[in-house]
């Protein structure tokens, strides 16, 4: 029994340390949890990828989900705040000639920017961005407009 006693003694520190941290159970009783709406408030939104998985700042975006012939890379995030984010990066697009499996990528200077936050229905305690707006810098894809946007995924 007398090799085991630093352990013991050990462990019953621990367990009065996590004790004391934890507090009474009166004072867990009292103190004031934040609401869902007061988290949302205070975090920023979010950009849900393909997968449904909440990102920040991510470094990749793709943003053709069904066949990934179009795609963000080099995202460079200098905002994101609660009503917006902002960030230049390059949109890879597959010209699809003669078809898109035997079609080119082509890189494409863009700035990003993600607004239209809302609370995001698979997990309500999150907002996230509803819209993304791409601005073509030094070229763009055929038939695409200098400024496209689109609605992003509940």
């Amino acid at each position: 029994m007398r090799r085991h006693t630093p352990t013991i003694a050990v462990t019953l520190c621990a367990v009065a340390s996590l004790a004391a941290a934890a507090g009474t159970p009166s004072a867990a009783r009292t103190t004031s949890v934040p609401t869902v709406e007061a988290t949302r408030h205070v975090r920023a939104p979010v950009l849900v990828d393909c997968l449904f998985h909440p990102k920040v700042r991510p470094a990749d975006f793709v943003l053709a989900c069904g066949d990934g012939n179009s795609r963000l890379t080099s995202l460079r995030w200098f905002h994101w705040g609660t009503a917006s984010a902002r960030a230049v990066g390059v949109n890879w697009v597959n010209d699809c000639k003669p078809y898109c499996a035997a079609g080119r990528f082509h890189a494409y200077p863009v700035v990003v920017r993600l607004d239209h936050p809302r609370p995001w229905k698979k997990r309500p305690q999150l907002s996230h961005y509803g819209r993304m707006t791409l601005k073509y810098t030094n070229g763009r894809p055929e038939g695409f407009s200098r400024t496209v946007s689109y609605p992003l995924w509940d």
